[in-house]
């Protein structure tokens, strides 16, 4: 589902400068056999506007990004991944490092490590990649912050991002990625760029990732800005406070659909699934909550310019069973999420809250998926079983506050992921 706009106030998040091998040499290392299981991920966009102002179009010259994520698993060893997906030309890293976050843009003082990639210390990624840095020692806890800065020198053009981070990035004049302190990181972004994945080895390996797949429900748009309270990261908390941590990934995009293609919403699931999902390094299972975009936006057109494309119940249906068939065909675990209630929401009226219970029936009668994880169940009103319970509702009637994000991390069986 898509977000009104609104400008929050974001805590920190800094993803700071990363490094990369080469799109084969990322599928190699990332084999099961190396160890690698991604702990923190986000799904590549097309620069452009969107819900909030970005540097994505503008991209970057002789400036450094800091960015701060938190990864889900903790590890021995950690690496970066980065893309240049949406690039039209080579992107040069001049240099990166990686350190474990402190507040805002600082980091811990002694943690700080350079990025290489094949040892070197600037890099190129070519145009439409993604790349790999060099594995570095950096012990990582579960739930730790860490923070990755990449020095950009030579202009890249419009950047590949990410664009509802629901964090602050930073943004410095001139080279910077070697600063422990803040004070030069005056400019501040609500997205992500280029940063797309923190692997690491070591616990998370051994039970696998689990891959939280969808919209902007996935993406935590109604959560509390920088405090990590999307639904993924509470799932990631839930596991760890059991002593069984698992690394949980957010593939969330805003608005994203499973039928339709948008420039700034996102390529449709059924085309993102493997890059976002299966190729992600020591994934196990994942979990789909896509389709309330194709049914809301069927009705009423999106805020930046997506305009109403009708889409049958049955089109959603298929393309679930798309997203079902390349899971199995790779051994993973699928787990369908229903749609929760939108009643109030600018997105329902009779005709798009029957497509909505008829694919919330299919996703619990039909068998197809492996388990399913009901939310529209969980998150319904005890009053109004079409409206979401007004203890988990942002104020829009179909995003959820933290409360609700909460509740809908609780709904998963950890038995089902496993």
């Amino acid at each position: 589902m898509y977000a009104v706009p609104r400008l929050p106030s974001i805590l920190a998040i800094s993803v700071a400068t990363l490094l990369v091998a080469s799109s084969t040499a990322a599928a190699e290392t990332s084999t099961p056999s190396q160890g690698w299981t991604a702990t923190w991920s986000a799904s590549p966009q097309r620069p452009g506007t969107n819900f909030t102002p970005n540097w994505s179009e503008q991209g970057f010259t002789d400036q450094t990004i800091r960015q701060v994520v938190r990864v889900s698993a903790g590890g021995s060893t950690a690496r970066i991944r980065l893309s240049n997906a949406y690039g039209s030309a080579p992107l040069k890293i001049a240099g990166a490092t990686i350190a474990r976050a402190e507040s805002g843009a600082a980091v811990e003082p002694g943690s700080l490590r350079q990025l290489t990639v094949k040892r070197a210390r600037a890099f190129t990624i070519p145009a439409g990649a993604e790349l790999a840095t060099d594995p570095v020692a950096l012990g990582l806890a579960d739930l730790d912050s860490v923070t990755v800065t990449l020095y950009l020198a030579a202009p890249t053009g419009p950047a590949t991002y990410h664009a509802q981070a629901m964090a602050t990035s930073y943004r410095a004049g001139g080279d910077h990625r070697a600063d422990s302190g803040a004070g030069a990181f005056d400019q501040t972004s609500l997205s992500w760029y280029y940063l797309s994945g923190v692997d690491v080895t070591g616990r998370a390996s051994r039970r696998g990732a689990v891959v939280a797949f969808g919209d902007s429900l996935t993406d935590g748009y109604g959560s509390t800005p920088g405090a990590d309270n999307r639904y993924p990261d509470e799932l990631a908390e839930r596991l760890a406070a059991t002593g069984r941590p698992r690394a949980v990934l957010n593939q969330g995009i805003g608005g994203n659909r499973v039928t339709v293609d948008s420039a700034w919403l996102g390529d449709k699931a059924t085309s993102r699934f493997r890059r976002d999902v299966l190729d992600q390094p020591g994934v196990r299972s994942v979990i789909i909550l896509e389709g309330i975009n194709d049914i809301g936006m069927s009705e009423a057109p999106s805020p930046i310019g997506a305009p109403p494309t009708d889409v049958p119940a049955e089109e959603i249906i298929a393309g679930h069973r798309e997203l079902i068939r390349q899971a199995h065909a790779k051994g993973v675990r699928a787990l369908g999420a229903t749609l929760p209630p939108m009643k109030g929401s600018r997105y329902y009226t009779a005709r798009s809250e029957a497509k909505r219970d008829a694919v919330n029936a299919w996703i619990r009668t039909s068998g197809a998926y492996d388990a399913v994880v009901d939310l529209d169940r969980a998150l319904a009103s005890p009053s109004d079983e079409d409206q979401l319970d007004p203890a988990y509702d942002s104020g829009d009637h179909l995003h959820l506050n933290d409360a609700g994000y909460r509740t809908a991390a609780h709904a998963v069986d950890p038995a089902d992921l496993g």
